[in-house]
């Protein structure tokens, strides 16, 4: 079995206990272990791979608290934003160590909007510089893995998201930080405390590999023959098809 390790500094380690990272198996939302799922009542409590996106990877919680009042107009009449980070009641501005890798209520947690100029995720933060959490974990993996960074799948929350990417993080030693933009889209202005511990990032360790791409084609016999299958089948994806994975 690989292993993906977890570090962080020791103050962190014993201060914060209810924040290290979880399977992210951990975090099921509750709509979907309410929903019934049989032939006579189909739902997609029965769709295997809706439930490997909530089952698969690893989860990382803010570790700290953030007030963001975002997208009003300042006493000059200008589209502004603000934020406060906290960490146990405490402006986090006195508690910050570089060697811990807490965020601060200054400019370091922040980037400039011009480094998405033209992106839709500068329009979706309506045009104003993109928040960042520094993050106190240190994420490893063997030799030849990378991991996939992004929001919880199907089970993020719908006030922010982190801007996905994917590090080598054999070879990255560093800890990494995740900017994150305002779903501006649904909250056009926000006024929010995201509190520590919400679940913010979904992380999936995968093997890197090269690849090359192929087009082919398939005759209308075998479509006909897979369309039957897959009735057959259709309740059946767990017990034939599908592979299951751990992660503890």
């Amino acid at each position: 079995m690989n292993l993906i390790e977890f570090n962080a500094p020791k103050e962190y380690l014993e201060a914060n206990k209810e924040l290290y990272p979880v399977p992210i198996k951990t975090n099921i939302p509750d709509w979907f272990k309410k929903l019934k799922h049989s032939s006579e009542a189909m739902t997609i409590k029965g769709c295997m791979p809706f439930l490997e996106t909530l089952t698969h990877g690893y989860l990382l919680k803010t570790p700290q608290s953030l007030y963001i009042r975002h997208n009003f107009l300042n006493s000059q009449g200008q589209k502004d934003s603000e934020h406060k980070f906290a960490l146990d009641g405490q402006e986090s501005q006195y508690l910050q160590s570089r060697f811990m890798n807490l965020n601060t209520t200054g400019g370091h947690n922040l980037h400039n909007k011009i480094q998405l100029a033209g992106s839709p995720l500068l329009e979706k933060n309506k045009d104003l510089p993109v928040y960042k959490f520094s993050n106190p974990w240190q994420i490893k993996t063997p030799k030849g893995y990378s991991c996939l960074l992004l929001p919880p799948l199907n089970n993020s929350d719908d006030r922010f998201s982190i801007i996905p990417g994917i590090v080598e993080t054999d070879l990255f030693t560093n800890r990494i930080n995740f900017p994150f933009i305002i779903n501006g889209d649904k909250y056009p202005t926000l006024e929010t405390t995201i509190e520590a511990g919400t679940p913010y990032v979904q992380i999936i360790p995968f093997k890197r590999d090269d690849w090359k791409m192929k087009i082919g084609k398939i005759d209308s016999e075998s479509i006909a023959k897979e369309n039957f299958y897959y009735k057959i089948f259709a309740f059946q994806y767990r017990k034939w098809f599908h592979r299951k994975r751990k992660w503890i």
